[in-house]
């Protein structure tokens, strides 16, 4: 099983920054997709960015591209963090902000930006940005 625990959510003043968390860790971790997703009140969950942990390849929501940057950073102990730094905060970026794993490999662009091509979700964090 995988486990997904972000961080680093809170809230911050329109323009300011903030950087995430996930760590995701498991022994039968082997899928290459993580990404970040938001979801704000009364609005459905959706796509912010993706990395392909084979290859580094990175995925970006249109709106979002010039603003956040995903990383990630894998350890020898099967342990993987993924970050999300986001910059030039506007309170419209106001949600819940998940972590997504998947548990297979992808090799086309299509699935990474999909939330249904991911097994293993976190529990979520709070990102509130004020005017």
């Amino acid at each position: 099983q995988v486990q997904l625990v972000e961080s680093g959510g809170g809230l911050v003043q329109a323009g300011g920054s903030l950087r995430l968390a996930c760590a995701a860790s498991g022994r039968t971790f082997s899928g290459n997709a993580m990404g970040w997703f938001r979801q704000a009140p009364g609005k459905e969950r959706e796509f912010v960015a993706a990395i392909s942990r084979e290859y580094g390849t990175t995925y970006y929501a249109d709106s979002m591209r010039a603003r956040f940057t995903i990383s990630t950073e894998n350890a020898d102990n099967a342990e993987n963090t993924v970050y999300l730094q986001m910059n030039s905060l506007k309170p419209e970026d106001t949600g819940v902000y998940f972590c997504a794993a998947s548990a297979g490999s992808y090799s086309s662009d299509y699935y990474f930006g999909r939330p249904g091509s991911y097994d293993y979700w976190g529990q979520g964090t709070q990102v509130t940005v004020s005017s």
